[in-house]
């Protein structure tokens, strides 16, 4: 465990911790995190996981956008369900991209883990593109995510962070509960 981990580490548990809360200051936030990740996983060759570190990088200035000025009134966006369509479209996009990365990782580096962490990468930025747009249902993805996460982290000696996706993980069940409380009401 390294220094740089334990304080990307307290910094996710802050993002996350606000991002259940609501406050837009998770974003920027998450954004200094995720750079710190991205370095901390290209040191133990995962390639896939830091290449989403620099995904999320340009998705927390989307996601800090959408919850400031997003919205039809472009007052920020309030909590809403998927519709199956896009539910469908994001998992099938999600699959599509596993793939794709996967096979890239396996063929082209030494990547340590290249289908399982390339699956996790893949599906991680659908549930952050939901999550940016306040869709309840990025919860129970990130569930399913951060649950494979820890396994990932724990074979790879990261315990640190694998304690820090166990900790994501409930803090996306309280999000689930929370969001699924203040979800906006359907326009009759």
């Amino acid at each position: 465990m390294s220094p740089l981990e334990l304080i990307a580490a307290t910094l996710g548990v802050l993002a996350v911790w606000l991002t259940v809360r609501q406050n837009p200051w998770c974003w920027p936030i998450g954004l200094v995190m995720v750079l710190m990740y991205s370095w901390i996983f290209f040191e133990v060759k995962l390639y896939s996981d830091m290449l989403l570190q620099l995904a999320y990088a340009v998705l927390q200035l989307y996601g800090w956008w959408q919850w400031t000025r997003g919205g039809e009134r472009d007052d920020g966006r309030q909590v809403s369900r998927l519709e199956s369509q896009q539910m469908g479209l994001g998992l099938l996009a999600g699959g599509l991209v596993s793939l794709a990365l996967g096979y890239a990782m396996a063929t082209w580096t030494d990547a340590a883990a290249p289908w399982w962490d390339a699956a996790l990468t893949a599906f991680s930025l659908v549930a952050q593109w939901w999550m940016a747009q306040k869709r309840l249902e990025c919860w129970l993805l990130w569930i399913a995510v951060d649950l494979l996460f820890v396994l990932l982290f724990l074979s790879k000696g990261l315990y640190l962070t694998a304690a820090l996706y166990g900790l994501f993980t409930l803090l996306a069940v309280q999000g689930w509960r929370t969001w699924r409380r203040d979800l906006a009401p359907v326009a009759a």
